[in-house]
């Protein structure tokens, strides 16, 4: 008997593109790294390194690589809606719908109400025994800020069924509808000045780059070996590039692809146009690294790495703030020296930090991996409104938390969420009442089913 990893990694079948699970773990591993880069913590407080280093931002250009993330989701969730229509019993898709958002949502929803409990109890706890200030209340209100991303990948997953049929009924069409609204909402935004127009482009830029994950199931991005197979990556490479630096040169966008404190206008919050044509120009580079890729995972030791990591990638996404600032805490109770940021003792002192900050947040992956671990799938039944309704639930807590924090608890601090004002405990609660009715409709234990 082999380690389970191994085990997995000899069982993978020879259909699988893994190319796709590389993306998933590269791209949760840019980010996290970016976060860990970004941090200008010193005794005053917590700023951000592309504020006070201006001249660093063209480096988002290579690690602001969410849209990656979305595309592969966008690939799976397309696969994994096809294979269980496949598998579906007589009768309507409403049973599938409940199934897809289990399946699609089980790794995801598990990990993170494990974070959000245990962070919020501390947070509690802290609260009641007077804390909640200098970093530690800077801590309290930024774990949370990556939930973010959680919640249009919840959105991403129940729109999924809709959108895949719009895909197979017009194909690019589908994406150039999305893209053109896209930037429909821009010009209304900056050249009309119509109010809350921008926040639409949540939906707009980032379902666009997940439409372009269906196309890839299909073979419509370019596949296999040969320069006519690189021609579409290529064009959609180049032709994102040259337009988004043509907006950031041009047009009221900002250089950075991620937020910045103070900035009139964020590429990322809401995302613009010039965000999807950065997302067009990391999905056709990382398309035309598919077939070397494809080379390398084929090792053995490679394509086990790849499994590892794919195994604990969210628990090490949502810890990762976590162990930065545990160790930046650290390091302030022990009176070590924080050079400012950017100068040349601070960038000496960076790999030291990283090394610490990783070893932490391995020590925290041991401690949760245990619940990103799959449970058994369950039969392709359930009740779809119910899991429409679990999803939404859990889609506007995670989008509240994600913008409330944990700080202020006793003291009911707020935060608009579509204009209504939300605390952490509300937000807390929608996300536990949501993730329970998805498993309960994805059991399929609705009405006249079978447990």
């Amino acid at each position: 008997m082999g380690s389970p990893v191994r085990v997995l990694a000899e069982a993978t079948p020879v259909t699988r593109d893994r190319y796709v699970d590389l993306l998933r773990v590269a791209s949760l591993a840019a980010v996290v790294l970016g976060h860990w880069l970004m941090a200008a913590v010193t005794p005053d407080g917590v700023g951000n390194l592309l504020a006070v280093a201006p001249a660093l931002q063209p480096l988002t250009w290579l690690l602001q690589v969410m849209p990656v993330f979305f595309f592969v989701g966008g690939f799976a969730h397309a696969l994994s809606y096809r294979s269980l229509l496949r598998k579906r019993p007589e009768g309507s898709t409403d049973s599938v719908y409940a199934a897809l958002l289990r399946a699609r949502l089980q790794r995801l929803l598990r990990p993170t109400m494990v974070f959000v409990l245990v962070w919020g109890a501390a947070a509690l706890l802290i609260q009641l025994l007077g804390g909640g200030g200098g970093l530690t209340g800077v801590t309290l209100r930024l774990v949370t800020q990556p939930l973010w991303f959680i919640g249009i990948y919840l959105a991403m997953v129940a729109f999924t069924p809709p959108l895949l049929r719009l895909h197979e009924r017009y194909g690019w069409g589908a994406f150039a509808g999305l893209a053109g609204a896209a930037a429909a909402v821009d010009v209304l935004r900056f050249a009309a000045g119509v109010p809350y127009v921008e926040f639409l482009n949540f939906a707009f830029v980032w379902l666009a780059v997940h439409q372009l994950g269906f196309l890839r199931a299909d073979g419509r991005l370019g596949a296999g070996p040969g320069l006519h197979a690189l021609r579409r990556p290529a064009l959609l490479a180049g032709g994102g590039l040259i337009t988004a630096v043509t907006l950031v040169a041009f047009g009221p966008y900002p250089l950075s692809m991620v937020g910045m404190p103070g900035e009139k206008v964020s590429n990322m919050a809401p995302p613009t146009l010039a965000l999807l044509c950065h997302g067009l120009w990391l999905v056709g580079a990382v398309e035309l690294l598919r077939t070397p890729a494809a080379r390398l995972l084929a090792r053995p030791r490679a394509w086990r790495t790849v499994v590892a990591a794919n195994g604990v990638a969210m628990t090490a996404f949502l810890w990762h703030l976590t162990a930065m600032l545990g160790v930046y805490g650290a390091m302030l109770a022990l009176d070590v020296p924080l050079p400012e940021p950017a100068t040349a003792a601070w960038w000496a002192q960076t790999p030291l930090r990283l090394a610490v900050a990783a070893a932490l947040t391995a020590v925290l992956v041991a401690t949760f991996r245990t619940f990103e671990r799959p449970a058994p799938t369950a039969a392709v039944q359930g009740h779809g409104p119910l899991a429409a309704l679990g999803a939404t639930l859990c889609l506007l807590g995670v989008l509240g938390l994600s913008m409330v924090g944990f700080a202020g608890l006793l003291e009911g601090r707020t935060a608009l969420l579509i204009a209504i004002p939300v605390t952490a405990p509300a937000a807390v609660a929608m996300t536990l009442c949501g993730w329970l009715l998805v498993e309960r409709a994805g059991r399929g234990r609705g009405r006249g089913q079978r447990p």
